[in-house]
């Protein structure tokens, strides 16, 4: 069957319908990754956009239940070159085309994405849709193009009630915005208890748990939109270790008076290298965002930066110089994407243990 991605630019690619047969409306975004498209689909960070695949050929592998990001897909819409039917899948799993009209999620194939992509590196995101309706004027595109908004998307994706995990050693208090359970397995992996709040707990809720630091996750849309958390941030800053990846960080910038800016077309994918100021190290990350902090918002009397994106020099890490506060942009969790920076859960553990030990010693 036939089905169209329209942009809101006027540009129209004609293809083919397939997951679940009908239209759907978002931000069109793309990711470089030539893996982990269960990933994408699950990442919570991708709620109200239509993704597209650099890499040719998707669905080869077919999908495992076990294996996404969250309980179900959170993209709009799936664009890709070629789909692969009939994958036998791993361990148990399941045809990708399946997996995608189970949960109601719309894809077209036979798109020529090379030629999309470079559209959307020139003009930046923008609103698209894909839609089984042929020759439709621009009014009737900027109709169906108007009537989507991704505002209030961290309340689409965040827990609704606060949830515990694997009962460790340190306890971390989790800020849904829309967090990856890769994210989640990086904390309890290294004997850390993960209790998930809700996006919009109040400080005194998270802090009746006591915990030995809190987690600001990853999640969609403008961080700006979240005004009514950055009060909350500023107060947990001054009472706990804080550790902020991706919207999270962006999020603890704001709250600490830097600026945020939207990117062109953002950074999504597996494969985008950052370095390490104070090892001179350079890292291969995975990364899915379309908002950056502004470098040059940073009061360098307080916040000292760490990472920088090799490819545009655009902030990817910071820290605090006298709070036990850091964030970064992409994601040591990964998930798809290589495992370079895990080590940063690492360093906020380390962050976490010397704080409860200066507690415990002015207690004494």
């Amino acid at each position: 069957m036939k089905a169209y991605l329209v942009l809101e630019d006027g540009s129209v690619f004609e293809g083919k319908a397939f997951g679940r047969t009908g239209e759907t409306v978002g931000e069109i975004v793309f990711n470089t990754g030539m893996t982990g498209y269960q990933e994408i689909l699950t990442d919570p960070s991708y709620e109200g956009e239509i993704v597209v695949m650099t890499y040719p050929l998707i669905g080869n592998y077919g999908v495992n239940e076990g294996h996404g990001e969250s309980i179900r897909p959170r993209v709009r819409g799936f664009v890709v070159r070629e789909f692969y039917r009939d994958a036998a899948g791993w361990q148990e799993g399941a045809d990708i085309e399946k997996y995608m009209k189970k949960y109601g999620i719309v894809g077209i194939e036979d798109v020529d994405t090379r030629a999309l992509t470079r559209i959307i590196r020139e003009k930046g995101s923008m609103k698209g849709a894909i839609t089984l309706k042929e020759n439709l004027s621009r009014d009737d595109i900027k109709v169906l193009l108007d009537g989507f908004d991704n505002s209030g998307a961290v309340n689409r994706v965040t827990t609704d009630e606060v949830y515990y995990v694997k009962p460790r050693c340190l306890n971390v208090a989790v800020l849904d915005f829309g967090v990856k359970k890769s994210i989640i397995h990086s904390l309890i992996s290294r004997y850390c208890n993960a209790n998930i709040f809700p996006a919009f707990a109040s400080p005194k809720q998270i802090l009746s748990l006591n915990p030995d630091g809190i987690l600001l996750s990853n999640g969609p849309g403008d961080p700006k939109d979240m005004a009514s958390v950055l009060d909350n941030i500023k107060e947990l800053v001054h009472k706990k270790p804080v550790m902020g990846i991706c919207l999270g960080h962006q999020m603890l910038a704001l709250a600490l008076g830097c600026d945020t800016l939207k990117m062109k077309y953002g950074h999504r994918g597996c494969n985008h290298p950052v370095k390490d100021l104070k090892q001179d190290k350079v890292y291969i990350t995975s990364q899915n965002h379309g908002y950056v902090v502004d470098a040059g918002s940073l009061d360098s009397g307080r916040l000292e930066a760490t990472h920088v994106n090799v490819n545009d020099r655009t902030l990817e890490g910071f820290r605090h110089r006298q709070l036990p506060v850091l964030g970064v942009q992409f994601h040591p969790e990964a998930a798809p994407g290589p495992q370079d920076t895990q080590h940063l859960f690492d360093g906020f553990i380390a962050l976490m243990e010397k704080h409860r030990r200066e507690k415990e010693y002015n207690y004494a």
